[in-house]
């Protein structure tokens, strides 16, 4: 493991895209990297995670260019297959992830921060889908989060004039939800996912569920999906003590994740 590092603290898995000579561009190796990372998160013991790039100047700047310049049509549809299954398995991870956006984050950098449930980015962050100017369309979902995360219309304006956004901008339109300095960006995510993690992990995971799940169906759909993971809660530890711990008027609370 060279290009994707993984450190534990405490309940927080922090993930660091490490290809700082590359601005941390995604190729092949890289993708397989995370996808290993991810597998082996222990989460038994892992309650939320934090996705970073390496250095100050880059989160992800996008797919390695090098790469997918000389692929056919089958092997760039493959590509995009590989990058496409790994930003679904972070979406649909079973705990929230945070993207800690530092500098660049076009392209796939965008695409990965997207599949990300919340996104903190820093004063320096730029986003962006440029992939137009080269010949060819967001291939690791970038089409379909972007509109779903902005609006369609948002989305197919920085699409179709592949213009990149300041932090500030990200903000405004909703594709972030803070803007820190690089200096608080890191501690503010590792705050944050602290925060998470105090919360009991199964009403957690099941929050992020019902919300991933709800919004692939229609309004009365969404609320039996809903109903069920409410459901799934009770008769566990964790809700038990959440609630005898309310009710006694005690502040310290023993989440077990079961």
């Amino acid at each position: 493991m060279g290009f994707v590092l993984y450190e534990q603290q405490d309940a927080v898995g922090v993930i660091t895209i490490n290809r700082p000579e590359a601005l941390n561009a995604l190729n092949s190796a890289v993708l397989d990297e995370l996808n290993t990372v991810l597998d082996a998160v222990d989460l038994a013991t892992t309650r939320c995670l934090v996705l970073t790039g390496a250095g100050e100047k880059s989160f992800v700047a996008g797919a390695d260019i090098g790469e997918m310049s000389s692929l056919t049509k089958a092997e760039g549809e493959a590509f995009g297959k590989k990058g496409n299954d790994v930003f679904r398995k972070l979406e649909t991870f079973p705990i929230p992830v945070i993207a800690a956006v530092n500098g660049f984050a076009l392209g796939g950098g965008c695409e990965i921060s997207m599949s990300c449930d919340i996104r903190i980015c820093s004063d320096n962050a730029m986003f962006g889908q440029p992939e137009v100017g080269l010949g060819i369309t967001p291939g690791f979902g970038g089409t379909q989060r972007l509109a779903r995360l902005v609006s369609p219309g948002m989305a197919k304006q920085l699409i179709y004039t592949a213009r990149n956004i300041k932090a500030d901008e990200a903000f405004r339109i909703g594709l972030v939800n803070a803007v820190y300095t690089q200096e608080e960006l890191m501690p503010a995510a590792m705050k944050m996912a602290a925060g998470i993690a105090k919360n009991a992990p199964i009403a957690v995971r099941n929050c992020k569920k019902a919300i991933n799940d709800g919004l692939q169906v229609d309004m009365d759909q969404a609320i039996v999906i809903e109903e069920k993971l409410f459901g799934d809660c009770f008769e566990s530890h964790d809700q038990k003590e959440g609630m005898s711990a309310f009710l006694e008027k005690r502040k310290e609370k023993t989440f077990t994740n079961n």
